[in-house]
């Protein structure tokens, strides 16, 4: 299998010393990019907003992108596991979509329950291209029903997914800048962690421990009345640097609110976050808190890690995820299991993440941008993979290839943050790579062959 040369520059054998790898830029035509599109990228950040009601102004198929795309629980409401379009047929894109809109608002508002206190409006590929003012048809809502109707021109023509991020974040500040003035109180924000089979309430329950309120969560078990609150911190932290640096900045410049980058996967990573958090906000009791409950937590996961890293050590381990954060972590978990990662890539990675992967990964390994299926494939046959650990569309591939997965993306159902999730994602990591399935693949994995 050969790469096509428009798509060698974002792709690093770390043998070739000193090269870097080209990455934030638009995929490769024809290239079968893994990437989703811009709505996609607005839409997961916004619909873990537990109350808030999101119509899709574009054809139906658009609208399939729903809750159960990403496994975000909920603590109050259930709206967001409903989705609303406008259903544009060939007559819309024609004479123009905006009197649907209109009346698809009027019909959500006559018919929901509970009563709308907050709408999303997105416009798809079709409302761009036919020029929809979404925005003009939002204003007149909100006017008229007394709520926030906020537009999110997210066309997936218009550039990658991480521009949907950026939008989503656009959303949330026009949402809660109406807030700005409102007292500081003691307390963070977490921006970023979308609450997947409860990740954030793992993760509030360390910071509340220690002493540390969490006033609101970025948009992971959220509502419109905890939104509102997030003016009010004194520090976000982000779990996502890819879906939420930009708007952690735009609120530093904008609500002097300052943040640091955290993660919560892996001890190395989660006892780091933990103590950094607990300094960053300058109370040495719980900085002190911070590191009994690290080194609790830590002495109850080491002899999970030890009993299942003899039949670990040595294995090698391709990576394919959305950003190079998570990478990062997943790198650091495999290298405390003694394994190798001989393959890494990312949907929306920055160059100093790239960097930090180059540092942490096998020394032979190969890193990509904005992979797709055949580079995947040759690599992890190249690097004799024994694990692949990526999403729902790379699930595939790696059964083809007998080769073990991990579901590390939005559809799990069980958490892999905070040291709850260090045990989970070590006992899975164990029990595919060893599984008794692969006796049975009558030729072995397919590297094998080779």
């Amino acid at each position: 299998m050969s790469v096509l040369e428009e798509r060698k520059a974002s792709i690093s054998d770390m043998n070739e010393h000193g090269r870097g790898i080209c990455c934030e830029r638009e995929s490769v035509s024809g290239a079968v990019s893994q990437r989703a599109c811009v709505y996609c990228g607005a839409r997961v950040v916004l619909n873990p907003i537990t109350d808030a009601y999101h119509i899709v102004h574009g054809p139906i198929g658009c609208a399939s992108y729903t809750w159960d795309i990403r496994g975000s629980l909920t603590s109050g409401a259930s709206t967001y596991r409903n989705s609303f379009s406008t259903d544009l047929r060939e007559t819309d894109i024609v004479f123009g979509g905006e009197k649907k809109l209109s009346a698809a608002i009027d019909e959500l508002m006559e018919k929901a329950e509970p009563a709308p206190k907050l709408i999303f409006v997105y416009a798809t590929c079709i409302a761009g291209v036919i020029g929809d003012d979404i925005e003009a048809v939002c204003r007149a809502a909100a006017k008229k029903y007394g709520i926030r109707v906020i537009p999110v021109k997210a066309p997936g023509f218009s550039g990658t997914k991480p521009q949907g991020y950026k939008l989503a974040c656009d959303a949330i500040m026009a949402l809660i800048l109406p807030g700005i003035n409102q007292s500081k109180r003691f307390g963070v924000n977490i921006l970023g962690d979308y609450n997947l089979a409860g990740e954030t309430w793992i993760i509030r329950s360390y910071l509340e421990e220690i002493g540390i309120p969490v006033i609101s969560t970025i948009t992971g078990d959220a509502s419109y009345e905890k939104l509102m609150r997030a003016p009010t911190a004194v520090l976000n932290l982000v779990q996502c640097a890819g879906s939420s640096t930009y708007l952690a900045e735009r609120m530093y410049s904008e609500m002097d609110i300052p943040y640091i980058k955290v993660s919560f996967f892996g001890i190395e990573d989660t006892t780091a976050s933990l103590f950094r958090v607990a300094d960053a906000l300058g109370k040495p009791e719980i900085s002190a808190k911070a590191r009994e409950l690290a080194k609790r937590r830590t002495s109850e996961v080491v002899p999970v890690i030890e009993k299942y890293k003899p039949s670990l050590e040595g294995k090698r381990a391709a990576i394919f995820v959305g950003g190079g954060f998570k990478a990062i972590s997943l790198i650091r978990q495999f290298n405390e299991l003694g394994m190798k990662t001989v393959v890494a890539g990312t949907q929306t990675g920055k160059k100093d993440e790239y960097e930090i992967i180059s540092a942490l990964a096998d020394g032979e390994a190969v890193i990509l941008d904005d992979a797709n299926p055949a580079e995947l494939e040759r690599f992890m046959l190249e690097k004799q993979a024994d694990i692949l650990v990526g999403g729902v569309k790379e699930r595939p591939l790696a059964y083809k290839l007998g080769i073990a997965f991990c579901d590390h993306n939005h559809e799990r159902k069980h958490p892999l943050a905070g040291f709850e999730g260090i045990e989970n994602f070590v006992r899975e990591v164990h029990t595919t790579i060893n599984s008794p399935v692969w006796k049975y693949v009558k030729e072995g994995p397919a590297w094998a062959q080779i």
